[in-house]
């Protein structure tokens, strides 16, 4: 009893996602360490039911009520309380009393469940983008120092290697991307690709939408407004690196012209990890690289005439206010329209282009404020597209 008493109790929050599924890995792995304690889902009722049957967790949370069926709820151990709703995915975190709430929801629903779990004290695994590039002064002024530890691949690079220097000594951050499976190709040939050729990302296993987000750049987009919260930079200290291999995760450069990379194999299982285990290191949850047989490695700037969307986040970026969260909630309509085969993937830009000309950014007030900009960006991205559609 004592033992398990000094596991830190995780949350985990989108946990039959591909990074939630990862993460319930990591936690398997390390099962003297981490006790998982409660699970947060969308729709995917079974997913959630096997995860808790699987690592024994009782309670539990899905945001999509309509999913769930009395005959996969019954697959639960009857000492198992799962709660429905939006509401109940943040309410979790403050029923379960966990000391890491690993964030793993898509888009910026993740809003509302990251500040919940703020507000309980517990150490914020972040693997959601969106709600700091929603809501980010909300978000990091909720945040006690050193609360929110990064788990996207670049970011968790840029944490590490700030480890090397101080925060004050950082001149420039070298955000790196793959690039995506449509590198090299111009505007007119990114027309005519289908969202089967998007979903085949040549390095990451990822989810649906950031494997989308990824193909057009998009997420390296919101990876640079998520840099400029997590790290207290102007956007323009974030500069976009192509680098094929996926094998340098980003860079900080100091100062004094040094520049410290972080290296590893493309596997998200080493960022979860750390983001939990910080400020120790545990045994790698997978296979190190062998740098002999790794090949060249490259590095290129990214076409910004082809690839716009990521021009238009810089954008979003530079203006502030509530503009970033205009532009995320264009895009999250927008990706699923070309993920459902209604717009063309060139197309994402124009809606995302329109939705941000036709928004006034004014100064984030509340999280009341962002959700109304959300919603009115919606339904604008939504009309846009129904124009494109005639």
């Amino acid at each position: 009893m004592a033992e398990a008493r000094r596991r830190a109790r995780v949350c985990i929050l989108g946990a039959t996602g591909s990074i939630g599924r990862q993460t319930l890995d990591v936690c398997s792995r390390h099962a003297e360490r981490l006790e998982v304690v409660g699970l947060a889902a969308g729709s995917d009722a079974r997913g959630l039911a096997e995860a808790a049957a699987r690592l024994h967790v009782r309670d539990l949370a899905l945001s999509d009520a309509s999913s769930a069926s009395r005959e996969l709820l019954a697959e639960l151990a009857p000492s198992a309380a799962c709660e429905f709703g939006e509401r109940a995915v943040a309410e979790l975190c403050e029923r379960v009393d966990a000391s890491i709430v690993l964030v793993a929801i898509v888009g910026a629903a993740a809003i509302a469940p990251t500040l919940a779990a703020l507000r309980t004290g517990a150490r914020v695994a972040l693997a959601n983008k969106e709600c700091l590039v929603a809501a980010g002064s909300l978000v990091c002024a909720a945040a006690a120092p050193g609360q929110i530890i990064p788990v996207d691949s670049e970011h968790s690079a840029i944490f590490q290697c700030l480890q090397a220097g101080r925060p004050s000594e950082l001149s420039r951050i070298w955000l790196t991307c793959s690039g995506g499976p449509f590198r090299g190709l111009t505007r007119e040939e990114l027309a005519h690709v289908t969202a089967q050729d998007a979903l085949r990302h040549p390095t990451w296993n990822m989810g649906p939408k950031i494997t989308i987000d990824s193909a057009d750049l998009m997420n390296k987009g919101l990876e640079v407004i998520e840099a400029t919260w997590l790290f207290g930079l102007d956007a323009s200290k974030v500069s976009v690196l192509v680098h094929p291999q996926s094998l340098v995760h980003s860079m900080v450069e100091f100062a004094d012209g040094e520049t410290i990379a972080q290296l590893g194999a493309p596997d998200m299982r080493g960022a979860i990890q750390y983001a939990m285990s910080y400020p120790e290191r545990w045994k790698a949850p997978m296979e190190a690289p062998d740098w002999r047989k790794m090949g060249p490695i490259t590095f290129d700037a990214p076409d910004f005439e082809v690839f716009r969307c990521l021009a238009l986040a810089m954008e979003a970026a530079h203006v502030g206010g509530t503009m970033p969260a205009a532009m995320n909630a264009a895009n999250e309509v927008a990706n699923a329209a070309f993920r459902e085969g209604r717009i063309r993937m060139t197309e994402i830009d124009e809606v995302i282009e329109v939705v941000m000309d036709t928004t006034s950014p004014a100064s984030v007030e509340s999280l009341e404020q962002i959700l109304e900009v959300d919603s009115r960006a919606r339904r604008a991205a939504a009309a846009c597209i129904q124009e494109l559609a005639r």
